[in-house]
């Protein structure tokens, strides 16, 4: 037996005691090692339940481990392995699939959010596809690939390149990892947030950041720039106004990558629209992160930056939990009891 925090239906979240999974063909039993809260997380717990509507459902899909089983077609010598798991499953057939373009399957499977995912003691997965090995990072730095990917997907969206400047709407995990991946790739950052702790922690990590209360953006952004707008923006928060702040601040002929899923309507003043076409600027979806070899894959980069050690993520991982803490801490953390900045589940 093994424990695991399923979701019974909206709001109602639990750990439950049920029977370790048997791996069978291809499939691989993990022995998760941790497992990150997303702030998708929350809304499924408390609002919008599965994506599917199965219940009961382990969610979680930002987790790590080792392979503790292999089914009868698995390759047994991965037993031991230890390596991020990337939750998206490709139908393999569809037209977005047959391009590489995973993340736009048009009928995914996902772990934890359509078939169980890692807040438990133990996971299937579909294949060794699904696992990327690593050797040296810790399973809580591996924890953290899926956020790392999503930002390392975003900072390549706009473009930027080595000596330019972008700037990152919000100061929470993803920003702070895409400003991370930015400086891999050779460019400078500026955070901006509207939440002094944020900007603080941000501050902390070494990182340059503004509360946007606080100053005149684009006017703070040509003090920093030798007079020039930046080259670049992700806009990582969903807030309409955030989205309009990155059309003033990025130059002509500069690219904005839409990263934070939207919060509301988006509405947007005359002025901004016409802003965008005055300077022509692009102006970038971001959806999730590339499994495809080419031009990159987005995973084995940012586990083999994990393994090197350039990049650094547990330092954002502010409260550690346990499984049998997960549901408790969950309600905590959506009336604000605990703010944290990234939370991990850990067995």
């Amino acid at each position: 037996m093994m424990k695991a925090v399923r979701l019974h239906g909206i709001g109602d979240f639990r750990c439950d005691q049920i029977p370790i999974p048997v791996p069978r063909g291809e499939e691989l039993l993990i022995k998760v090692g941790a497992c990150g809260i997303c702030g998708s997380d929350l809304p499924r717990v408390f609002s919008h339940g599965t994506s599917n509507g199965k219940y009961p459902l382990t969610i979680g899909h930002e987790f790590a481990g080792e392979v503790a089983a292999a089914g009868e077609l698995a390759d047994p010598g991965l037993i031991g392995s230890k390596g991020a798991i990337f939750p998206l499953i490709p139908c393999r057939k569809c037209d977005p699939c047959v391009t590489g373009n995973y993340a736009m399957c048009e009928q995914y499977d996902y772990l934890g959010s359509r078939r169980d995912g890692g807040f438990a003691q133990y996971c299937l997965i579909p294949s060794a596809w699904n696992l990327v090995t690593a050797k040296n990072a810790s399973l809580e730095a591996l924890a953290m690939t899926e956020p790392a990917c999503v930002a390392q997907h975003a900072v390549r969206k706009t473009g930027v390149s080595a000596g330019q400047l972008v700037v990152i709407f919000g100061a929470g995990p993803i920003g702070i990892l895409a400003a991370r991946w930015a400086q891999i790739f050779g460019a400078r950052t500026l955070l901006v947030d509207i939440m002094p702790e944020k900007v603080a922690f941000a501050r902390k990590l070494g990182l340059s950041a503004v509360d946007s209360g606080e100053v005149e953006l684009s006017g703070e952004i040509r003090r920093r720039n030798q007079g020039r707008l930046a080259d670049a923006a992700i806009e990582g928060t969903g807030a309409g106004a955030a989205l309009c702040s990155c059309v003033e601040c990025v130059r002509a002929k500069g690219s904005i990558a839409l990263l934070g899923n939207p919060a509301g309507e988006t509405r947007m003043p005359l002025k901004v629209h016409s802003m965008i076409l005055r300077k022509e600027i692009t102006v970038n979806g971001v959806w999730n992160s590339s499994r495809s070899p080419y031009p990159v894959d987005e995973w084995a980069f940012t586990v083999r930056m994990l393994d090197e050690g350039k990049l650094t993520v547990t330092d954002l991982i502010t409260h550690r939990i346990s499984l049998e803490e997960l549901p408790r801490r969950m309600e905590e953390i959506r009336d604000g009891s605990i703010h944290v900045v990234k939370a991990v589940c850990t067995n």
